[in-house]
């Protein structure tokens, strides 16, 4: 019996990189003092109506490293796990990787296989705005606007543990997944359709095209 793919709809935030350098223009990294690391995550499931956001602080480990996303890493990489879609706003060269990237880091395997529909891509792909970023396609699209985070020391003060701080970034981070899923539901039908979500569809191996699988490919 078919049954409707899981559809997550996710957006990541993460800390800059801790270096030394010599000025302010053009400059090479004299030192590496801390890599980058995840802060928080937001994310919900196609046609659900909560939007959740998972965020370092939600953890005991927060309390003795600031920095450490172990925990927060492992969560997200079970919502991939259970995804046959995944959805997200520059997605295929920002989040994804970058959520990858700390999945490495922390000694996970690759998620079961899913499909990834990045709609910075699709809004490139079949249409010609002026500017693709998320804010600017919800905003001529008229489905709102995100929030303003007031700039960088918003990203400080969760890094140095400030409540305030991290209730700001919280909200941001959700009301950009709310802001993603109303842009993908005005692009869907423009998106030529992804197999793994037709009723009627096999999936296959995309390396050798194979349709005997397994959950884990």
């Amino acid at each position: 019996m078919n049954t409707k793919p899981k559809v997550l709809i996710y957006d990541i935030e993460t800390m800059a990189n801790l270096g030394y350098i010599w000025g302010k223009y053009e400059q090479n990294v004299i030192k590496y003092e801390k890599e980058w690391y995840m802060l928080c995550f937001a994310y919900k499931w196609l046609d659900e109506k909560q939007t959740h956001v998972i965020a370092l602080p939600d953890f005991k480990t927060w309390k003795k490293d600031k920095t450490d996303d172990k925990e927060l890493i492992t969560t997200l990489w079970k919502l991939f796990n259970e995804a046959d879609i995944i959805i997200a706003h520059n997605g295929n060269s920002f989040d994804q990787k970058k959520s990858h990237a700390r999945m490495l880091v922390h000694g996970l395997t690759p998620p079961a296989p899913y499909v990834q529909i990045d709609t910075k891509l699709v809004a490139k792909r079949y249409f010609n705005f002026n500017s693709n970023k998320l804010d600017d396609l919800a905003n001529i699209l008229g489905l709102g606007r995100k929030l303003d985070t007031g700039g960088f020391e918003l990203w400080l003060g969760c890094a140095s543990g400030d409540a305030k701080a991290w209730k700001k970034m919280k909200t941001y981070n959700r009301m950009d997944v709310i802001l993603l899923e109303k842009v993908y539901l005005k692009l869907r039908g423009w998106i030529k359709p992804v197999r793994t979500a037709i009723k009627d569809a096999k999936c296959s191996n995309t390396d050798c095209g194979s349709t005997h699988l397994q959950r884990r490919g």
